[in-house]
């Protein structure tokens, strides 16, 4: 069977997540200790407390969700020798899928989403811009929608059939909205997130990103990568850097990521990382390819028998 590892992005973050898999797998506790020296502060413990509330702050989810899917990863090839066809993340879960695949180390990727999380709040102040999920609508139709409204604000997450997600200025999402309403949306949902990702106006974030990584060096995959921003490998380490600064604001084309890992033979996705978002993405994107998400002991368990 061939199959390929996919790693969650903001959003599946939640207090305590990966407690129970670190009390019997030294590897978890690892990973968080390695990003927390690279940091500064101790991540595994904002991860299980968040005394300060600061784990939504997207300068701190960023290391955190990419830390988990390692934990997970590094977890599972501990008991197993099996290799995926494929690597892919959606929106912060590429960078997970690069330090999987050994493009880059696990403290240049914790360094480099750090800063990724930093260059986006301070691109868009806090309560200036805004995400919604727009649900029971045609692609096209959520693009026609936000172009038709006076602002920024455009289609940036294609998801699955009949969930895209928007991102702009506030008063232009909220404009969509409500015209997305009126055009027939089942149903459109205000994300709770701190920056606009993957529009334009994260331009000016891209632009210092691609200085941060210009200086970066970067290795030969040991298992394929497949891109957002085209769904595709990259074909060397400047094509990756490129493509990582147009991931910020472009959209994620997480539909065709799926449907590309299936006309080359893929069978199954493993969810490596907290939560289930991806799988029940996945699932209505295409439900003859089977889903597993690995988050703690039991799902890791379901996994090892099925690879």
């Amino acid at each position: 069977m061939s199959y390929a590892f996919v790693f969650p992005g903001q959003g599946s973050q939640s207090v305590g997540m990966l407690a129970e898999l670190s009390e019997s797998h030294s590897q978890v506790k690892e990973v968080f200790d390695e990003a927390s020296s690279i940091l500064n502060y101790d991540l595994w413990d904002v991860v299980q407390k968040d005394k300060e509330g600061i784990l939504n702050r997207t300068d701190v989810t960023q290391p955190a969700m990419l830390a988990a899917g390692i934990a997970v990863h590094r977890t599972l090839l501990a008991q197993t020798d099996c290799i995926p066809a494929f690597l892919a993340g959606h929106s912060l879960g590429e960078y997970t899928a690069l330090v999987a695949s050994g493009v880059m180390s696990l403290a240049q990727g914790v360094e480099l989403v750090s800063e990724r999380g930093r260059l986006m709040q301070s691109a868009v102040p806090a309560g200036q811009g805004a995400m919604a999920a727009v649900l029971g609508m045609e692609d096209a139709q959520v693009v026609a929608v936000c172009d038709q409204v006076e602002g920024v604000v455009e289609a940036v997450n294609f998801n699955s059939p009949g969930q895209v997600v928007i991102a702009g200025n506030k008063a232009a999402v909220e404009a969509a909205i409500v015209a997305a309403t009126e055009a027939g949306a089942s149903r459109v949902v205000p994300l709770p997130v701190s920056v606009p990702s993957h529009c334009s106006l994260m331009k000016p974030a891209a632009e210092k990103l691609a200085e941060k990584l210009a200086d970066m060096s970067f290795n030969v995959p040991s298992v394929p990568v497949l891109h957002n921003v085209h769904f595709s490998e990259a074909k060397n380490g400047d094509e990756i850097k490129s493509l990582l600064v147009q991931q910020l604001y472009r959209p994620v084309q997480w539909v065709e990521t799926v449907k590309a890992m299936k006309a080359q033979g893929v069978e199954a996705l493993y969810e490596l990382g907290p939560g289930k978002v991806l799988m029940g993405l996945n699932r209505r994107i295409d439900r003859k390819i089977a889903v597993k998400p690995v988050f703690d002991m039991a799902t890791l368990e379901k996994a090892l028998v099925s690879l």
